[in-house]
Protein backbone atom coordinates (compact mmCIF):
# COMPACT_ATOMS: atom_id res chain seq x y z
CA UNK A 1 0.00 0.00 0.00
CA UNK A 2 1.35 3.42 -0.98
CA UNK A 3 1.16 6.12 1.67
CA UNK A 4 -0.18 9.55 0.82
CA UNK A 5 2.14 12.57 0.95
CA UNK A 6 0.30 13.83 4.03
CA UNK A 7 0.60 10.45 5.75
CA UNK A 8 4.33 10.28 4.98
CA UNK A 9 4.83 13.84 6.22
CA UNK A 10 2.98 13.00 9.44
CA UNK A 11 5.04 9.85 10.01
CA UNK A 12 8.25 11.90 9.81
CA UNK A 13 6.84 14.63 12.06
CA UNK A 14 5.67 12.06 14.63
CA UNK A 15 9.04 10.28 14.60
CA UNK A 16 10.94 13.51 15.27
CA UNK A 17 8.39 14.80 17.81
CA UNK A 18 8.75 11.57 19.82
CA UNK A 19 12.52 12.06 20.12
CA UNK A 20 13.35 14.47 23.00
CA UNK A 21 16.97 14.89 21.90
CA UNK A 22 16.00 15.89 18.37
CA UNK A 23 13.25 18.17 19.67
CA UNK A 24 15.82 19.92 21.87
CA UNK A 25 18.06 20.48 18.83
CA UNK A 26 15.11 21.84 16.84
CA UNK A 27 14.29 24.25 19.66
CA UNK A 28 17.89 25.49 19.84
CA UNK A 29 17.92 26.15 16.09
CA UNK A 30 14.45 27.75 16.14
CA UNK A 31 15.75 30.26 18.70
CA UNK A 32 18.17 31.56 16.06
CA UNK A 33 15.13 32.91 14.15
CA UNK A 34 16.84 32.47 10.78
CA UNK A 35 14.74 32.77 7.62
CA UNK A 36 13.64 29.58 5.85
CA UNK A 37 15.60 27.56 8.43
CA UNK A 38 15.49 23.76 8.68
CA UNK A 39 17.55 20.79 9.87
CA UNK A 40 17.99 18.13 7.22
CA UNK A 41 20.00 15.20 6.00
CA UNK A 42 20.82 12.42 8.45
CA UNK A 43 18.93 14.19 11.25
CA UNK A 44 15.74 12.95 9.54
CA UNK A 45 16.86 10.12 7.28
CA UNK A 46 18.82 8.10 9.84
CA UNK A 47 16.13 7.76 12.53
CA UNK A 48 13.56 6.87 9.86
CA UNK A 49 15.78 4.14 8.46
CA UNK A 50 16.60 2.96 11.98
CA UNK A 51 12.90 2.63 12.75
CA UNK A 52 12.15 0.86 9.48
CA UNK A 53 15.05 -1.51 10.25
CA UNK A 54 13.58 -2.32 13.66
CA UNK A 55 16.27 -0.63 15.73
CA UNK A 56 16.14 2.36 18.05
CA UNK A 57 17.25 5.69 16.58
CA UNK A 58 20.88 6.56 17.16
CA UNK A 59 21.69 10.12 18.26
CA UNK A 60 23.68 12.11 17.49
CA UNK A 61 24.37 10.75 14.06
CA UNK A 62 27.07 12.87 12.46
CA UNK A 63 26.76 16.56 12.01
CA UNK A 64 23.60 18.58 12.49
CA UNK A 65 22.87 20.12 9.07
CA UNK A 66 21.28 23.51 9.72
CA UNK A 67 19.98 24.97 6.47
CA UNK A 68 18.68 28.46 6.00
CA UNK A 69 18.13 30.91 3.17
CA UNK A 70 18.95 34.61 3.03
CA UNK A 71 20.48 36.15 -0.13
CA UNK A 72 21.48 39.24 1.88
CA UNK A 73 23.85 37.32 4.21
CA UNK A 74 25.85 34.91 2.07
CA UNK A 75 29.29 35.31 3.63
CA UNK A 76 30.71 32.03 4.90
CA UNK A 77 31.88 33.90 8.00
CA UNK A 78 28.24 34.45 8.99
CA UNK A 79 27.63 30.69 8.95
CA UNK A 80 30.83 30.14 10.93
CA UNK A 81 29.65 32.63 13.57
CA UNK A 82 26.33 30.75 13.81
CA UNK A 83 28.18 27.45 14.22
CA UNK A 84 30.23 28.99 17.04
CA UNK A 85 27.06 30.28 18.67
CA UNK A 86 25.45 26.84 18.49
CA UNK A 87 28.62 25.17 19.77
CA UNK A 88 28.55 27.51 22.78
CA UNK A 89 25.01 26.30 23.53
CA UNK A 90 25.82 22.61 23.01
CA UNK A 91 29.47 21.73 22.34
CA UNK A 92 28.70 18.00 22.31
CA UNK A 93 27.10 18.29 18.86
CA UNK A 94 28.82 18.79 15.52
CA UNK A 95 27.04 21.77 13.97
CA UNK A 96 27.12 22.50 10.24
CA UNK A 97 25.36 25.72 9.23
CA UNK A 98 24.98 26.62 5.56
CA UNK A 99 23.07 29.49 4.03
CA UNK A 100 21.62 27.79 0.96
CA UNK A 101 21.57 31.13 -0.87
CA UNK A 102 25.31 30.70 -1.53
CA UNK A 103 25.54 26.94 -2.02
CA UNK A 104 24.73 27.14 -5.74
CA UNK A 105 28.23 28.62 -6.24
CA UNK A 106 29.90 25.56 -4.73
CA UNK A 107 27.68 23.25 -6.76
CA UNK A 108 27.97 25.10 -10.08
CA UNK A 109 24.23 25.71 -10.37
CA UNK A 110 22.07 28.76 -11.04
CA UNK A 111 21.03 30.55 -7.82
CA UNK A 112 18.57 28.68 -5.63
CA UNK A 113 15.23 30.25 -4.76
CA UNK A 114 14.80 28.73 -1.28
CA UNK A 115 16.06 26.06 1.07
CA UNK A 116 13.70 23.52 -0.52
CA UNK A 117 15.01 24.43 -3.97
CA UNK A 118 18.59 23.89 -2.76
CA UNK A 119 17.65 20.47 -1.34
CA UNK A 120 16.56 19.38 -4.83
CA UNK A 121 20.27 19.54 -5.73
CA UNK A 122 21.52 17.25 -2.94
CA UNK A 123 23.00 13.87 -3.76
CA UNK A 124 20.24 11.44 -2.68
CA UNK A 125 16.48 11.82 -2.71
CA UNK A 126 16.02 10.20 0.72
CA UNK A 127 18.40 12.71 2.28
CA UNK A 128 16.53 15.72 0.88
CA UNK A 129 14.08 15.85 3.79
CA UNK A 130 14.23 18.48 6.53
CA UNK A 131 12.33 19.49 9.65
CA UNK A 132 11.82 22.59 11.78
CA UNK A 133 9.76 23.78 14.72
CA UNK A 134 6.95 26.19 13.94
CA UNK A 135 4.52 27.17 16.68
CA UNK A 136 5.75 24.23 18.74
CA UNK A 137 4.99 21.67 16.02
CA UNK A 138 7.32 19.79 13.71
CA UNK A 139 7.05 20.88 10.07
CA UNK A 140 8.50 18.72 7.31
CA UNK A 141 9.92 19.73 3.92
CA UNK A 142 10.51 17.06 1.29
CA UNK A 143 10.89 18.72 -2.12
CA UNK A 144 11.66 15.37 -3.78
CA UNK A 145 8.96 13.47 -1.92
CA UNK A 146 9.02 10.68 0.64
CA UNK A 147 8.98 7.51 -1.45
CA UNK A 148 12.66 6.68 -1.18
CA UNK A 149 12.88 7.65 2.48
CA UNK A 150 9.98 5.36 3.41
CA UNK A 151 11.03 2.49 1.13
CA UNK A 152 14.67 2.65 2.33
CA UNK A 153 15.91 3.29 -1.19
CA UNK A 154 19.14 5.07 -2.04
CA UNK A 155 18.57 6.89 -5.30
CA UNK A 156 20.53 9.82 -6.71
CA UNK A 157 18.68 13.06 -7.34
CA UNK A 158 18.28 13.95 -11.03
CA UNK A 159 21.42 16.09 -10.82
CA UNK A 160 23.52 13.10 -9.72
CA UNK A 161 21.85 10.38 -11.80
CA UNK A 162 23.77 11.12 -15.00
CA UNK A 163 27.33 12.33 -15.43
CA UNK A 164 27.77 12.72 -11.66
CA UNK A 165 26.67 9.20 -10.71
CA UNK A 166 30.24 8.36 -9.73
CA UNK A 167 30.08 11.03 -7.02
CA UNK A 168 26.86 9.53 -5.66
CA UNK A 169 28.36 6.03 -5.67
CA UNK A 170 31.53 7.22 -3.92
CA UNK A 171 29.47 8.97 -1.26
CA UNK A 172 27.39 5.85 -0.62
CA UNK A 173 30.53 3.73 -0.22
CA UNK A 174 32.15 6.31 2.10
CA UNK A 175 29.04 6.62 4.28
CA UNK A 176 28.84 2.79 4.66
CA UNK A 177 25.05 2.93 4.76
CA UNK A 178 24.74 -0.61 3.43
CA UNK A 179 26.65 -1.84 6.50
CA UNK A 180 24.43 0.08 8.90
CA UNK A 181 21.17 -0.68 7.10
CA UNK A 182 21.59 -4.02 5.25
CA UNK A 183 17.97 -3.80 4.08
CA UNK A 184 18.58 -0.70 1.98
CA UNK A 185 17.57 -0.86 -1.65
CA UNK A 186 19.97 0.65 -4.15
CA UNK A 187 18.65 2.23 -7.33
CA UNK A 188 19.53 0.81 -10.73
CA UNK A 189 21.66 3.89 -11.54
CA UNK A 190 23.86 3.23 -8.51
CA UNK A 191 24.03 -0.50 -9.22
CA UNK A 192 25.32 0.25 -12.71
CA UNK A 193 27.94 2.51 -11.07
CA UNK A 194 29.29 -0.45 -9.11
CA UNK A 195 27.35 -0.42 -5.84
Amino acid sequence: MTLSIDSCRQKVADLIAADPARMRVLAIVADLALPDCWIGGGFVRSPMWDRLSGRPPKFPDGDIDVLWFDPARTEAAFDEALEARLAAIDPTLEWSVKNQARMHLRNGNPPYASTADAMRHWVETATAVAVRLADGRVEVSAPLGFDDLHSMTVRPTPEFAGARIGEAASRLRAKRWLDRWPGLRVSEELRRAGI
